[in-house]
């Protein structure tokens, strides 16, 4: 049994609510039971020096948590003076799964920066931060088509996370804290709307996992995207 009391492939209630910030371009409130991410989507007329006069743009992304997200507060990074490698992965991991769907030579020379604060954490924040930003980033495109900024929309497909695993023994996909503390696997999945895999991550905190519990938790993993991505349709409709 779940401590949630959810079925092995339920996932936890999911909301995208878009256009929730009055100055970004694009901006999306996910939330994936009790944890809750805040992404915004922003236009920038400015990219990587090694971009430059190449003719197409960039998007990419920051990630934080903010002190309180957790049971105890945690120091913000800044006072720290640098980024802890478990955040600049989760940003990296974001920005490579948005670019996988983004047709930068239609975006023109310009950046989209896509930024993911964790209001509260529960298992799952990059997840829900990659599943969140494809809607603020949609909705960036959509306030630059308006404009007349574009001649085509750059996003050719969807793109969604979540993460799966064994508990007890069992497959189960979209783990919270309390599972995702004592799981024997832990795995996130990034594909596209059309199925495509972008990124799987995987770890076996105990014994190794087996190819047929890898493809059980791909399995759980499409069926869990394909209903994200059907949210994300309904959000940006």
């Amino acid at each position: 049994m779940r401590p949630s009391g959810r079925q092995p492939q339920e996932i936890r209630a999911v909301s995208l609510e878009r256009g929730v910030t009055k100055h970004a371009e694009g901006s999306c409130l996910v939330k994936f039971g009790d944890t809750h991410v805040l992404c915004t989507a922003s236009l920038e007329d400015r990219l990587p020096p090694w971009l430059k006069g190449k003719g197409h743009g960039w998007v990419t992304a920051e990630y934080g948590m903010l002190p309180r997200s957790t049971h105890e507060r945690m120091r913000r990074e800044a006072s720290q003076g640098k980024q802890s490698g478990r955040t600049q992965e989760i940003q990296r991991l974001i920005g490579r799964s948005l670019r996988s769907v983004v047709d930068m030579k239609l975006l023109g020379e310009r950046q989209i920066s896509i930024d993911c604060d964790v209001l509260q954490a529960d298992g799952g924040t990059r997840t829900a931060s990659i599943t969140g930003a494809w809607v603020a980033l949609h909705q960036c495109v959509e306030w630059m088509t308006a404009r007349n900024m574009l001649t085509a929309s750059p996003i050719k497909d969807h793109v969604a996370a979540i993460s799966c695993g064994i508990y007890r023994g069992q497959p189960v996909a979209d783990l919270d804290y309390a599972e995702d503390s004592e799981a024997d696997t832990d795995a996130n999945f990034v594909m596209t709307g059309r199925g495509g895999i972008c990124e799987i991550q995987g770890t076996a905190e105990a014994e190794p996992f087996s190819e047929d519990e890898l493809m059980k938790l791909l399995g759980l993993a499409k069926a869990s995207i394909a209903d994200l991505v059907e949210l994300q349709k309904r959000a940006v409709a």
